[in-house]
């Protein structure tokens, strides 16, 4: 696998979590920023900035364009600055904007018909999309995908399975009408399911039952020693050579299986937030900057493509957390497009003003609260 395998490329302590931190972050924001300046390229809007963080710039060059390309000191997201914007915010420099020429106003970002300005902005977020299934795509066709038969080889006493009567020799075949073909994708369905009944089809003697469990919540830490709550059953897997495969992935079927390890991901974010707010999760599991390169670190250990596969994990959870309707991120901007667009004008500029500032202090409470949790979960590991 190369170079990159190796854990003495990373380092060890500080610099083993910071490199490989830096590495997955460039990656995700360079390919988020990259969504919003092609589209803006196609629609014949000119950009003025393309930042990778924040910040003094550190290093840069301009293109033939005149598109400032820059890595900047604080690497902890990055910017597309079009024509026509006050700032990396992209809120309208109004003094500039209605003082422009004919000509000046074909290349602005903000005199862009509404689903050109709406197109560019959601092109962030669908690039982070796109982006993760390819990495997932890539990982399946080199590596392919190891996967072991969904079959029941012990049941645990007092476990939930034990009391939905699971027995040694079922093979697990579906899950509230979802097929299941590994063990993997039962442990899926099962972590994230704590609390909540499932219908399982089983396979029992050629015959098929299905049988109603309710995961219980536990603890579990992993190889790294971090805790997660999740939904188990109490089975174990069967460990015969005969029910472990390595199934080899054309490229085709590749992008599919990666759509749908993009779409677990969103699904999963989804149902964890949507628990928080209903009270069924903790929030404690929410992560910020300090945790992301914790993780990164641990998992640069253990080689390159664990470390491709936090970055496409990572690039879905940021693109989702971009569409969420605040402003300040891109789906504040499309939530104030709709209005435009409904409306028939956009709304006053106090009323976008507010917006903003309001946007602000969540984004920056919502940071507060993660990096909160981040110290928390550090002073106790």
């Amino acid at each position: 696998m190369g170079f990159l395998d190796n854990l003495s490329f990373w380092g060890g302590g500080f610099p083993g979590s910071l490199l490989p931190f830096l590495f997955v972050l460039t990656i995700v924001v360079f390919f988020h920023e990259l969504g919003h300046f092609l589209v803006a390229r196609l629609c014949g809007v000119r950009v003025l900035v393309f930042s990778v963080g924040f910040g003094p710039e550190l290093l840069g060059f301009n293109d033939r364009h005149g598109t400032r390309w820059k890595i900047s000191a604080i690497p902890l997201g990055g910017y597309v600055k079009f024509f026509g914007d006050e700032d990396a915010a992209s809120t309208p420099d109004h003094a500039s904007v209605s003082t422009m020429t004919a000509a000046e106003r074909r290349e602005s970002f903000h005199h862009q018909s509404v689903g050109k300005r709406a197109a560019i902005v959601a092109a962030g977020p669908f690039a982070n999309f796109i982006l993760a299934i390819l990495i997932f795509a890539a990982i399946f066709v080199f590596y392919g995908k190891p996967s072991t038969s969904a079959r029941v080889d012990g049941v645990q006493p007092d476990s939930a399975a034990a009391a939905a009567g699971f027995q040694p020799g079922d093979v697990v075949v579906g899950i509230n009408g979802r097929p299941i073909q590994t063990f993997s994708e039962m442990q899926r369905v099962v972590s994230t399911s704590a609390g909540q009944e499932l219908a399982v089809t089983v396979e029992r003697g050629g015959a098929r039952l299905e049988l109603k469990a309710t995961p219980a919540l536990r603890e579990m830490k992993d190889n790294f020693g971090n805790t997660h709550r999740i939904g188990v059953l109490g089975i174990n897997r069967s460990m015969a050579p005969t029910d472990a495969q390595h199934q080899t992935v054309s490229p085709l079927p590749a992008v599919w299986m990666g759509v749908e390890e993009t779409w677990f991901v969103i699904e999963r974010t989804m149902s964890y937030l949507g628990g928080v707010i209903a009270g069924r999760e903790a929030a404690d599991q929410l992560g910020g900057p300090i945790r992301i390169a914790q993780v990164s670190g641990q998992v640069a250990t253990v080689g390159f493509v664990a470390l491709m596969n936090l970055s496409a994990i990572l690039s879905v959870s940021i693109g989702l957390l971009n569409l969420f309707p605040v402003p300040l991120l891109d789906g504040g901007h499309l939530l104030f497009y709709a209005i435009e667009a409904i409306r028939g004008k956009p709304l006053s500029e106090r009323a976008q003003e507010m917006g903003f500032r309001i946007g602000l202090a969540l984004v920056v409470m919502l940071m507060i609260f993660a990096t909160f949790n981040d110290i928390i979960h550090l002073a106790a590991s």
